[in-house]
Parts: C-alpha cells; sequence; structure tokens
C-alpha cells in the first residue's frame, strides 16, 4: 500500500499540460471538483469519466499511476460505501433480516466510489504534470490578495510545497523500513486491521526520527543560502500565461457545455 502511493509524484513531460500555467491547472481543477460534487446523473458521471481518460490520455501518463493513486484511499471507499448501503432507505434489493440493502443504497454506493475516484484522480495531475516548486508559486500567486489581510501567503505556500515534496520520500523512507522490519520477522499483510495497525507502531519512532533530521538539514541548508521569506523574493522563472493556457482553458470549456447540453437533454 505504502509503495503505492503517488501524491507529490512528478512525471516529467512536454504535453499540453505539462506547458500550462500550474495557476490555469489549479482553478480549473477547483472548478471540476465542484461539478464532480454536485452531479447526480450516471450520464453526467459518464461524461466525466470520458474527460479524465481524454486527460489522462492527454498528459501521456500511464493508467496505472491513477490507478495507484485511488488505492490510498480504497479503505475509505469501503467504509462509506458500507455506510451508505445500510443507513440508506429506499426499495429493497437484499434482505438479510436484522439489516436490508436498497437500490437507492447501491446507487448512492457506486455514485460516490465515481466521485471520489475521479476528483483523486483529475486533483493527482496537477502534481503529475507540475513540479513541485512552480506549484508554490502558483498558490502564492493565486492567494496574493490575502497578503492585505497580513495573511502569510508565502510562508503558507512554501510550507505546501515542503509537504509535497517530502511525501514521496517519506513513503520511499517508510518502504525502507518496512522491508528492514519484514527481513527482522515483523508480518505487515497477517492478521486483522488491529492487528496490522500494532505491526506498524514499530515504524513510528524511527519514520518520525528521520523526518525530524530531514527537517533540519533542510532548515540549515535554507539559512545557509540567506532564506528570510518571501519579502523581496526573486524569481528565475515567471509564471506566465500562454497559448496552452488557452487551448487548456477551451477544452474544459467544451466538456462543461458538453456536460450542460446532457444535463438539459436528460431532464427534458
Amino acid at each position: 500500500m505504502i509503495k503505492n502511493m503517488t501524491l507529490g509524484h512528478y512525471i516529467e513531460g512536454n504535453t499540453l499540460l505539462h506547458r500550462s500555467d500550474p495557476r490555469t491547472k489549479i482553478i480549473l481543477t477547483m472548478l471540476l471538483m465542484v461539478y464532480l460534487v454536485v452531479i447526480q446523473s450516471y450520464y453526467q458521471f459518464a461524461i466525466a469519466t470520458v474527460f479524465t481518460a481524454f486527460i489522462l490520455a492527454g498528459t501521456k501518463v500511464h493508467i496505472r499511476y491513477a490507478i495507484k493513486s485511488i488505492k490510498p484511499i480504497i479503505y475509505i471507499m469501503l467504509i462509506t460505501g458500507t455506510i451508505n448501503l445500510v443507513t440508506t432507505k429506499g426499495s429493497t434489493a437484499l434482505d438479510f433480516g436484522f439489516f436490508s440493502i436498497t437500490y437507492e443504497g447501491i446507487s448512492a454506493t457506486v455514485k460516490m466510489t465515481l466521485r471520489l475516484s475521479l476528483i483523486i484522480i483529475n486533483s493527482s495531475m496537477i502534481t503529475f504534470t507540475t513540479t513541485p516548486i512552480t506549484v508554490t508559486d502558483a498558490i502564492e500567486r493565486l492567494l496574493g490578495g490575502l497578503k492585505r489581510f497580513r495573511v502569510p501567503v508565502h510562508e503558507v505556500a512554501m510550507m505546501m510545497s515542503l509537504s509535497l515534496r517530502f511525501i514521496p520520500i517519506l513513503v520511499e523512507e517508510t518502504d525502507k523500513l518496512m522491508k528492514a522490519q519484514a527481513s527482522r520477522g515483523a508480518e505487515f499483510d497477517q492478521g486483522g486491521i488491529i492487528k496490522r495497525s500494532k505491526n506498524y507502531i514499530p515504524l513510528l519512532i524511527p519514520l518520525l526520527a528521520g523526518a525530524f533530521r530531514r527537517a533540519e538539514e533542510l532548515a540549515m541548508a535554507m539559512e545557509s543560502r540567506c532564506y528570510r521569506g518571501g519579502e523581496g523574493r526573486t524569481r528565475l522563472k515567471q509564471l506566465r500565461f500562454t497559448d496552452a493556457d488557452i487551448k487548456v482553458s477551451v477544452i474544459f470549456i467544451v466538456f462543461i457545455l458538453c456536460a450542460i447540453a446532457v444535463y438539459l437533454a436528460v431532464k427534458s
């Protein structure tokens, strides 16, 4: 499970989405997430799935990365799906005596699974096609208006960037610790959920010690380079909107228009 995490991974490429400005990608992804949250029709889910497949093909990101991005939330899907199946009222599909499963519960579970999967895959596209440093710059630029209210925008963006950058490192370190513990007889794939959770406890101390050591080394490296926050800071590469942003925006608008057309056709 640990080695399957893809959050924070950047996949090098030169596709349209790779070349577009990270601000465009963040804004359009937020709009897409809103759309995925509000839709209810299976036709709309089908349109969103086709659009996601189109984006995956366009970015040349292998489908296994998309599948891996979903794996960390499988248990969340199972828990929420079970709750939906058991608690949703409606027409009975299966009766087990002390509880029953309804058609409405099955439908709610399927839609919830599709919704979460599409949100995770599409939001992962930002980190798949954008380097962490440009994500930081984009977030700082987008939140720039909050500086008037003395919000430390640069520091917030820097913390988010460092978090994204540290995730793959911590995942790799956790995988090494698990292999080291497994060579000493530890079993992470045996027993129930409680036993497995207990087996992970010995990993926490060395993992936290390693994280603090890396954080201290990073702080020393930043201080040695005279890092003093965002005030007066300049950038070697400036963010600029290009033709790629126009093309990406047009594709997204076409998708929204198709979704609206399908919604109106189904409603009528």
